[in-house]
Parts: C-alpha cells; structure tokens; sequence
C-alpha cells in the first residue's frame, strides 16, 4: 500500500480542524500512521477526535495508546485549544470516512454517501456503490427511481465529505480483511489515559 506521501488526503478539515490536522499528521506519519479524519466536538465539553490507521487499514488499542502518548505533548506545546479537552484516539471503524484516491479505489462495489462543496448536476449529495476513480472523478452507481441505475462521475476534488454506509456486505468484507476496528484511546490534556474498544 502507498504512504501518505504518495496518497495524500483529498478530503480535509478547514480552520481549526485544519491547523490541528497540520500540527499532528507529522507526528502520526513520523510514527508509521495515516491520519484519517481529525474532528472537534462539543462531546464531553470540548473532544478531540483524531482518527488514524495503519498503512494496512488496521489499527489496534495498543496503535492508539502509542499516538496518545506521542501526540499528547505536541498539542501541549502547540496548545492549538483555547479550552480543555479530552483527546480522543481511534480507528476509522466499518463505516469509514473516505478520503484518499485509495480509499475509493479499495472499497470499490460497497456503498457510500458523498457530499460535494458545490452543486453537480444539480445535485450536492450522492449515495451510491463505488464503482471506479477514472480520472479525478469517483463513479458511483446510483439507483435512480424507475430508471434501474445510473452513475455518476463526482469530482474528487469537489468532495467535501464521503463515508461508507454501514451494510451487511461491507460488515462481511471489513470481518474478511482486518480484525474488528477499534475505538480506543481517550486522553484529557492533562495527560491520563484510558483505552476503549467497540
């Protein structure tokens, strides 16, 4: 598989979100990682989601303990957070967010929900199974009413948001190609740790 140098995200985070998102991928690249998704929310007062993986796709409790523990002082230092917060370590899980060429590539034939910055073909979302990147555009086979299916080319650099929709077929592949995904680490900004799994 390639490394995040040579697949990098095409889907990525805008003002806070993407100052954080630049402060940490050196440091989860540095350590073997891909960073996936990092995400702020109002979850337990103020949570730092950071979402990363193995090239493999795979990530372990044991993988979101040694970014905690490595990212932990970065933030510290960098202190991009005007508040407390917990940070949160964990994998993409089945439903994952795509935001590499690969990840539309590799989870071809499976389902996912696309939202685009703006309108193509009067439209701005797209649900549909993955059937290709031609080109800078992601094919998706959508189930028009009374047409049967249809497809559609979505640009990739338009895509604001893609993730897969949780199915049997894709709950099947997931089970076929890695262990269960893992949820797992969650650190205040003081620096206690605790691992979770689901």
């Amino acid at each position: 598989m390639t490394d995040s140098a040579d697949d990098p995200r095409i889907v990525t985070e805008r003002g806070l979100e993407a100052r954080i998102a630049n402060i940490v991928e050196p440091v989860i690249v540095g350590l073997g990682y891909r960073l996936v998704r990092v995400k702020l929310s109002a979850l337990n007062g103020t949570t730092l989601q950071i979402m990363a993986e193995r090239p493999d796709g795979t990530m372990t409790v044991d993988d979101c303990e040694v970014l905690s523990r490595d990212l932990s002082p970065t933030l510290d230092v960098e202190d991009p957070i005007d508040r407390a917060y917990h940070l949160e370590i964990s994998s993409p899980g089945i439903d994952r967010p795509l935001v590499r060429r690969s990840d539309f590539e590799q989870w071809g034939g499976h389902v996912a929900k696309i939202e685009l910055g703006q309108m193509i073909n009067g439209r701005k979302r797209f649900r549909g199974k993955l059937a290709g990147v031609e080109g800078d555009a992601v094919r998706v086979a959508i189930e028009s009413a009374g047409d049967g299916e249809g497809f559609a080319m979505v640009p990739l650099a338009e895509i604001q948001e893609a993730k897969l929709v949780l199915t049997d077929e894709l709950m099947k592949e997931s089970v076929r190609r890695q262990k269960p995904p893992v949820d797992a680490t969650e650190t205040d900004d003081a620096g206690a740790a605790g691992a979770r799994a689901h």
